[in-house]
């Protein structure tokens, strides 16, 4: 089992940017490719990034491509999500995911294991 852990989230104004961190508790981590997915009130989720176990490959949800870039670190078991150009319509509770290799990034009923999520508010 993988125990994952958000950060970094937070309420800023439009335009600000921020950075979400997922730790995870497990240096199998590494072999994972991780999801950023997040969840307004009323919303389906939706995918925003996904990045592969080696970091070599990253995938964007259209409503983020160009304004977030997502990263990862093995050696500290951690993914960030670097947040630009932040829009009221971001607004949303952000959970990371982790799903074996192979499967549809974008998808999050492959992912296995989920955080508590972390709660992101922008402000017009």
């Amino acid at each position: 089992q993988v125990q994952l852990v958000e950060s970094g989230g937070g309420l800023v104004q439009a335009g600000d940017s921020l950075r979400l961190s997922c730790a995870a508790s497990r240096r199998t981590f590494s072999m994972y490719t991780v999801g950023w997915f997040r969840q307004a009130p009323g919303k389906e989720r939706e995918f925003v990034a996904a990045i592969s176990w080696s970091g070599g490959s990253t995938y964007y949800g259209d409503s983020v491509k160009g304004r977030f870039t997502i990263s990862r670190d093995n050696a500290k078991n951690t993914v960030y999500l670097q947040m630009n150009s932040l829009k009221p319509e971001d607004t949303a509770v952000y959970y990371c995911a982790v799903a074996l290799p192979g499967r549809a990034p974008s998808i999050a009923t492959v992912y296995d294991y989920w955080g508590q999520g972390t709660q992101v508010t922008v402000s017009s």
